[in-house]
C-alpha cells in the first residue's frame, strides 16, 4: 500500500509525463508548420481532387527520415507521434511504479492495457 506522500509523488510523476508529451509534441508540430509554411508561401490548397499522404508519411520510419531532414511534413508527422506516444508512456511508467510499490495485481492489469495499447497502434 502506499503512503499518501508516495501516492501524490506518483501521481504527479505521471501528470508531468503527460505534460511533457504534449508540450513537446506542440512544439515539434509548431516547428513543422513553420518550416512547411516557410517553403510553400502562398500555395492555395485544392479541395477539390484528394491527395493521400506520400509513402514515407505512412510509417515510422519514413516520418523520422523526413523530420530528421528537416522537412515540414515529416516534423508535423512526428508531432503527431509523439502525441500517439504520450500516453503509452504514461501506461509504462504506471507498470514502473506500481512495480516499486509490489502491487502486482495493478502490474498485470496495466500491462494488459499497455498490450492492448500497443496492439492498435501497430496494427493499423
Amino acid at each position: 500500500m502506499m503512503s499518501g506522500s508516495t501516492e501524490k509523488q506518483f501521481d504527479t510523476l505521471l501528470g508531468n509525463v503527460l505534460r511533457a508529451g504534449v508540450l513537446i509534441s506542440a512544439a515539434v508540430v509548431v516547428c513543422g508548420g513553420v518550416v512547411y509554411l516557410s517553403g510553400h508561401p502562398g500555395v492555395t490548397p485544392d479541395y477539390h481532387v484528394f491527395r493521400g499522404e506520400p509513402g514515407d508519411m505512412r510509417s515510422v520510419t519514413g516520418i523520422i527520415t523526413d523530420a530528421k531532414a528537416f522537412d515540414g511534413r515529416g516534423l508535423i508527422q512526428l508531432g503527431v507521434l509523439v502525441l500517439i506516444a504520450t500516453p503509452i508512456a504514461r501506461v509504462v511508467f504506471s507498470v514502473i511504479g506500481f512495480a516499486r510499490q509490489h502491487d502486482w495485481l495493478y502490474v498485470v492489469l496495466t500491462l494488459v492495457v499497455l498490450t492492448l495499447l500497443v496492439y492498435s497502434v501497430t496494427t493499423g
